[in-house]
């Protein structure tokens, strides 16, 4: 799902976090945009809408400015061409940069997309490649498992547009990609958070991680969750589990039977192509309490039940990149951060919150705003990536 953080990345997010910690103050428009944001992942949003002729008028216009900005190859129309490690299917991490790629395309009248899923890294280079040679004028990368071509790549195609959502960041020498990424402790904090609070009410006491092979991205990811279980209740367990695989169905099911076994009666399912397949299981059980991972549409669907979400959503990421561009903010080479508190696309949200849980999860996401845990996460990081 996500990279193994760099030495460079890792030294820069050290030098992000001291930064962070060295300032006690913000500006009142600062402070203002991260109240606003945080309202918005906590549920709050406008209900205002344009007229349709308004809306229309609207639309029609940023399809043109679009057509003009992306038409990379100027053949009168825009495709995007999208490439993902895992299945574009897979209801959680992978399938929601297609989705956000899908509907972006739609909303400005562009041609369908491009899709190739299922790559493995060791193709990473071949598939790319393929790819931008398909006519399409932009080619966005869906994790950073694929990333290691793009350094090559990008110089033989510099007339695309390339953008990565790279996760925790990729060394671009090229100075012509532009790249998302976030901070796993803030968004595995809140979720852990979320979690002992839905653990709390349910009187429940074991949790588990589900993921692949105890990547240091995902042992960032369950000790900051762990930090946020325990702020809620020191006592309850919180383990971990390997599978091997983000994909492997089976592998995933004998972990999630295993586990129910021990008692255990919340689980994040850290996972790709196998990802569904346990919140499956949660919700035949009936008792279980079961969180997305990276997709900000879990409370919404009717064919499976989440009880939280955990956002790092990819097609949020790129709708944002994608209009950030378009409105002269970001330029190649840029990185955008979103940020947990400041940014309404990443962190955890409860799906249907008592008021003291919408309150107490406010709270949460202000704190990690104002950097009050800032100095525990760093710690996380230095130990997982050895910096």
């Amino acid at each position: 799902m996500r990279r193994k953080m760099t030495a460079v990345a890792a030294l820069a997010a050290l030098a992000f976090v001291a930064a962070a910690c060295g300032s006690d103050k913000n500006s009142s428009s600062d402070t203002t945009a991260g109240a606003a944001a945080t309202t918005a992942a906590a549920g709050g949003a406008s209900t205002e809408a344009p007229t349709t002729e308004a809306a229309a008028t609207t639309a029609a216009g940023a399809g043109a400015d679009a057509l003009a900005t992306l038409d990379k190859n100027g053949d009168g129309k825009v495709v995007f061409g999208v490439a993902t490690p895992g299945p574009r299917d897979d209801g959680a991490y992978y399938q929601a940069l297609v989705d956000g790629v899908t509907k972006f395309s739609e909303d400005n009248g562009f041609e369908a997309p491009v899709v190739v899923d299922n790559i493995p890294a060791a193709d990473a280079a071949t598939q790319l490649e393929n790819l931008a040679r398909q006519n399409v004028d932009a080619v966005m990368v869906g994790a950073g498992e694929i990333s290691d071509p793009l350094n090559s790549l990008i110089p033989k195609y510099p007339n695309l547009l390339w953008y990565c959502n790279c996760g925790a960041g990729y060394q671009d020498q090229t100075k012509l990609l532009i790249q998302s990424n976030d901070d796993s402790s803030e968004i595995s904090y809140s979720a852990g958070y979320a979690t002992g609070l839905l653990m709390k009410a349910a009187g429940q006491t074991k949790a588990a991680f589900i993921g692949n092979n105890n990547f240091n991205f995902e042992q960032e990811a369950f000790q900051a969750f762990e930090l946020g279980l325990h702020a809620v209740d020191p006592s309850f367990e919180w383990t971990y589990v390997g599978t091997g695989s983000f994909d492997d169905v089976a592998a995933a099911t004998e972990a999630f039977n295993n586990l129910y076994s021990q008692g255990v009666r919340a689980v994040y399912p850290y996972l790709g192509g196998a990802h569904e397949a346990v919140v499956k299981l949660a919700n035949e059980k009936g008792d279980v309490i079961v969180m997305s991972a990276g997709s900000s549409k879990a409370c919404a669907r009717t064919d499976l039940k989440y009880d939280l979400m955990v956002k790092f959503d990819a097609g949020d990421y790129v709708s944002t990149i994608l209009d950030e561009l378009l409105a002269g903010k970001l330029k190649p080479g840029d990185t955008r951060t979103f940020k947990v508190g400041v940014d309404p696309q990443p962190g955890a949200v409860i799906c249907n919150p008592t008021p003291d849980q919408k309150t107490a999860m406010e709270t949460v996401y202000s704190d990690i705003a104002a950097g009050k845990f800032a100095d525990q996460f760093l710690a996380i990081k230095k130990k997982v990536y050895g910096f």
